[in-house]
């Protein structure tokens, strides 16, 4: 019997609540869907939760066009985003 290892994890963190979320590492799903579902693990369904509100940044860098895949990134297991709000909000 053979068994498939897993093919690992995204880290998404997501700084306006503290968490960062575990995505399963799939190579075919685009960066626009782990910012979204990592926005709705940690912000649920709130108005906040506008995924069109927030960038996505790898390496420091940004992501500009999110409809590139997993794969075609070249992440890798235990791979880091962060999801940063689009606008800076000013401190109060």
């Amino acid at each position: 019997m053979t068994t498939t290892a897993p093919a690992g994890t995204i880290r998404v963190s997501v700084p306006d609540v503290w968490e960062v979320v575990d995505i399963p590492l799939n190579p075919d799903r685009t960066i626009e869907d782990l910012k979204t579902e990592a926005l709705q693990r940690t912000l649920g369904r709130t108005p906040r939760a506008d995924p069109a509100k927030y960038i996505v940044k790898y390496r420091g860098a940004l992501v500009s066009d999110e409809r590139i895949t997993v794969g075609a990134l070249h992440l890798s297991d235990r791979a880091s985003l962060i999801v940063l709000p689009a606008r800076r909000r000013p401190v109060t």
